[in-house]
């Protein structure tokens, strides 16, 4: 029985972890992706970084974030982590830019909107999601940004210890969960990132593990830290694959008809029924010059290898009635299933408004909570790329027709699944 008190436990692991480069999944290279993602920023953007630890997100924020770099509020309830922080910042010629403050990241002493990107890489976890998102929505400024990322479950039936684990440290959800958590919280979900592999060990465990080697166990609570730490890390080599950290950027605009990039306010977004099909094919005639792209969710429909129940969404206006649309039905990358995004249509009257990707980000997370693994798109190179999409031919994924590389796009929806390389087979209704 250990004879350790809880405070030595709690000291020895600060100590262990002190001098990290982080005190959890990362890299610099998935801050910047997030970062990109988030659009364009004020040119010296008011960031808040919660949780912050010994602050490597917000060097990086400070120097990159919006034209002239951004002014960052770095919060953290241990000090030392922001004593690290303060003398890093200054070494780089950054301490005017950056105010550490230890205090909890959810009771914040500013007022409503005073923050153009609120950043929180591995803290949520320590507050919870719901809590976080909802005691930091007041704080965003209209039209702002918030950027999460947070570790949930990769597979639908962890195994017994994973699950375990996770029960006991930090109950997890999964990916469809967390979307539609935001969601219910008022956020517009822009983009959804996993986080590489090499995230969890360049600059975390493969530092902490030679730390562990390093500790002198005959110190009051370091033999648990090490053990609490080293179990940690075997759990990630043995089942690191039915768990991940998630990336998550996150829009609010409490002003009724406040527009974003995407136009204005939230869309209700909801599956399609059948009740829809009529309002659905009003849509798409009124979208496109033909009526093929019609005809086409028609024969989808009546086509059980290709439809997909729970798969194809509307995004309506306050009276209910649809405006916007995106489908996801069956393909295949040789003979591996897949998912082909198509057709995605706006009613004229309602296009830049928002509901057309309101509709696509609800069926890609539909797509990703039914334990989907890539999605396809044939579209405009300058507008899916915000939900994640890349060039197809980065994956060995080809189509049987001539088109520009850069319209052929893929999105795999997971990081521990495997991308199939291949000719893209579509339904009979697509007629290719």
């Amino acid at each position: 029985m250990s004879t350790s008190s809880p405070d030595h436990r709690i000291d020895a692991l600060l100590d262990l972890h002190r001098g990290l480069p982080r005190q959890g999944p990362g890299s610099d290279a998935t801050t910047r992706r997030l970062l990109a993602l988030a659009g364009e920023l004020p040119a010296r953007p008011r960031v808040l970084d919660a949780g912050c630890g010994p602050g490597r997100a917000a060097l990086l924020l400070a120097a990159e974030a919006g034209a002239e770099g951004a002014d960052v509020v770095a919060v953290d309830l241990h000090r030392p982590y922001l004593d690290e922080l303060d003398t890093a910042a200054a070494r780089l010629g950054l301490g005017a830019r950056i105010t550490t403050l230890a205090r909890s990241m959810t009771e914040l002493p500013y007022p409503d909107h005073s923050f153009d990107v609120i950043w929180a890489e591995g803290s949520v976890y320590t507050v919870g999601f719901d809590t976080a998102l909802r005691a930091w929505r007041r704080l965003l400024a209209p039209g702002g940004v918030l950027v999460v990322t947070e570790a949930e479950w990769a597979t639908r039936v962890p195994s017994p210890e994973c699950r375990a684990f996770w029960d006991a440290a930090a109950p997890l959800r999964t990916t469809g969960a967390n979307v539609t958590a935001a969601e219910a919280a008022g956020y517009r979900v822009d983009a959804v990132v996993p986080l590489p592999e090499s995230d969890w060990w360049a600059e975390y465990y493969d530092p902490l593990a030679e730390r562990i080697a390093a500790a002198d166990t005959g110190r009051p609570g370091m033999a648990e830290a090490v053990a609490a730490s080293g179990a940690e890390i075997r759990l990630r080599r043995e089942y690191g694959r039915e768990y991940r950290y998630t990336g998550y950027v996150l829009r609010h605009d409490p002003r009724p008809g406040a527009t974003g990039p995407d136009g204005p306010g939230l869309w209700h977004v909801r599956p399609e029924t059948a009740a829809d099909a009529a309002a659905v094919r009003e849509v798409l005639l009124a979208a496109f010059p033909t009526p093929l792209e019609a005809d086409l969710v028609d024969a989808l429909r009546n086509d059980a290898g290709a439809w997909r129940a729970g798969l194809s969404f509307v995004a309506c206006t306050p009276d209910g009635l649809p405006a916007g649309y995106a489908l996801l039905t069956r393909c295949h990358v040789g003979s591996a299933p897949a998912l082909a995004l198509a057709p995605c249509a706006v009613l004229p009257a309602h296009q830049r408004s928002g509901a057309g990707s309101a509709a696509i980000r609800a069926a890609l997370g539909a797509a990703r909570a039914a334990g989907e693994d890539l999605v396809l798109v044939l579209g405009h190179p300058q507008y899916y790329p915000r939900f994640g999409f890349v060039p197809a031919s980065r994956f060995g994924i080809r189509v049987p027709f001539e088109v520009p590389d850069e319209a052929m796009m893929a999105l795999p929806l997971g990081e521990d699944r495997a991308v199939p390389q291949g000719t893209v087979r579509y339904p009979a209704a697509f007629g290719l």
